[in-house]
């Protein structure tokens, strides 16, 4: 190798020394300022792990604390129910013995339960429930399984009446849902089975369909409107055994108004017991506004057996057999749907009265549930046999609405027409305007009506009409 290749080869050596060992500086360099990131993020990490960890723990000793006041609470409730079993069955002992204290004492029975519920009747409905009373327990030596609800309600009310020969004042009891009081007792015979029996009292001193201007203090009522006992399938049906509603009655009187409280279809109810007086003697003739006025409303409450199908499609029929060999049958429907709530019922009805073949009648309401708008129709026709059939229209348009916090308020405008009542050339038209306020929490409504009767005569006597203002109050319990 000759000097000058040996001297290039040192020349080039030299320069690749200096050339790299800046570059590997930088590298080193490079790798040191990863390491130091590297090193700070997995400090950084190890913090944020004992931050988990901590609060890892902090939720265990909240379940563990939480566990232990359920079971704390559980352990407390216990102790309270059995200490309340204790002294339902102290009670149920004293009660024993205080009744019969030469009796031995004998182990406590199950007390039967006494629930209060809220009266209701059957020509109204009410979307708003009332608040529901609180249990009452009170002892009783009866089954164990038999549960009795006590109910009814108390409905007084002022008549002021101008029947033409100047103003009188009546305090009455409201006929259209007279005072009374109920009983029920229900027992669980199977999951689909329920016996019951129901005792229904009226307790009704001066009832306005009796009063008139002859004894204005009359037929202070206690009446029996029930005494039955029933048995209840949601599968095959209920039968009703006694005294109790036929299974053609209220079927002219359904009502989705909230007014029916104080005027619906059977509007005698109010004031019929009073006589029209001859026009200008002013003499009281023998005809009554409970003559010129009728619904045809079924055949009441009578002693009977009445069988009622379940709901098929909002459809059910009723059917019944009653004493004095009379017999009725009736066609119900209730639904909701589109903004509106509606029910409707049909019936007939062989009162075997002299005179008289069939009765028949039917009703029907609906409510637009949005604006409280409501219409209500009813009619009923009797079958005469030797003279004109007599009948019955009758017509209200309603609004019901949620105007105060306290409950609905209910206003209603009606009209009626009769013919052939009381002779088949009478014609009777009334019409009236009610309003009714409720008060939910209190089980209270208070109310008032006008109301005009009128009986168009095409013989002697032609009589004076008879207005008829009334305010009362219900309440319910």
């Amino acid at each position: 190798m000759s000097l000058r290749a040996a001297s290039s080869m040192v020349v080039v050596g030299l320069t690749l020394h200096i050339v790299a060992v800046p570059a590997l500086a930088r590298a080193d360099a490079d790798v040191s300022e990863l390491q130091r990131i590297i090193a700070q993020q997995q400090r950084q990490l190890e913090a944020q792990q004992k931050q988990l960890d901590a609060q890892r723990e902090m939720l265990e000793q909240i379940q563990a604390q939480t566990q232990a006041l359920v079971e704390g609470a559980a352990k407390e409730v216990d102790q309270l129910e059995r200490r309340v079993a204790d002294q339902q069955q102290q009670l149920t002992s004293l009660q024993s013995r205080v009744s019969d204290p030469t009796r031995p004492s004998l182990p406590p029975r199950q007390p039967m339960t006494v629930k209060s519920s809220p009266s209701n009747t059957t020509a109204s409905a009410s979307p708003v429930a009332a608040p529901s009373a609180p249990e009452k327990v009170v002892a009783s030596d009866g089954p164990q399984a038999v549960k009795l609800a006590i109910s009814g309600h108390v409905n007084r009310m002022i008549n002021f009446v101008n029947d033409g020969s100047g103003t009188e004042t009546y305090f009455v009891d409201n006929d259209n849902s007279e005072s009374q009081v109920r009983f029920v007792g229900t027992a669980k015979a199977t999951d689909d089975l329920e016996i019951g029996a129901t005792i229904e009292l009226s307790i009704a001193p001066n009832k306005s369909g009796n009063v008139d201007q002859l004894d204005q203090d009359t037929n202070n009522i206690f009446d029996q409107r029930k005494a039955e006992l029933t048995l209840d399938s949601a599968g095959f049906g209920k039968l009703w055994l006694g005294k109790g509603n036929t299974a053609s009655y209220t079927s002219a009187s359904v009502d989705l108004s909230g007014t029916a409280v104080i005027a619906y279809s059977t509007i005698v109810d109010t004031a019929g017991g009073l006589f029209f007086r001859e026009r200008g003697s002013g003499e009281l003739t023998d005809v009554r506004i409970g003559n010129a006025f009728s619904a045809f409303d079924g055949l009441n409450r009578r002693n009977r057996i009445r069988y009622d199908s379940p709901k098929f499609a909002g459809f059910h029929v009723r059917t019944s057999a009653i004493s004095d060999q009379r017999y009725d049958g009736s066609l119900w429907w209730s639904g909701q749907g589109y903004g509106f709530k509606a029910a409707g019922a049909a019936a007939v009805g062989y009162p075997n009265e002299d005179g008289t073949k069939l009765q028949y009648d039917g009703s029907f309401s609906a409510l637009h549930q949005n604006t409280g708008l409501n219409l209500t129709f009813s009619a009923g026709l009797l079958e005469n046999k030797e003279q004109k059939n007599q009948q019955n229209t009758y017509v209200k348009l309603g609004w019901r609405k949620g105007l105060l916090p306290v409950g609905d308020t209910a206003f209603g405008v009606d009209y009626t027409k009769g013919r052939s009542l009381p002779t088949e050339t009478d014609t009777s038209e009334s019409f009236g305007f009610a309003a009714v306020q409720n008060f939910d929490r209190f089980g209270t409504e208070l109310y008032a009506l006008y109301r005009h009767h009128a009986l168009d005569r095409t013989q002697d006597p032609k009589v004076d009409d008879i207005d008829v203002v009334a305010v009362g109050a219900r309440v319910k319990f």
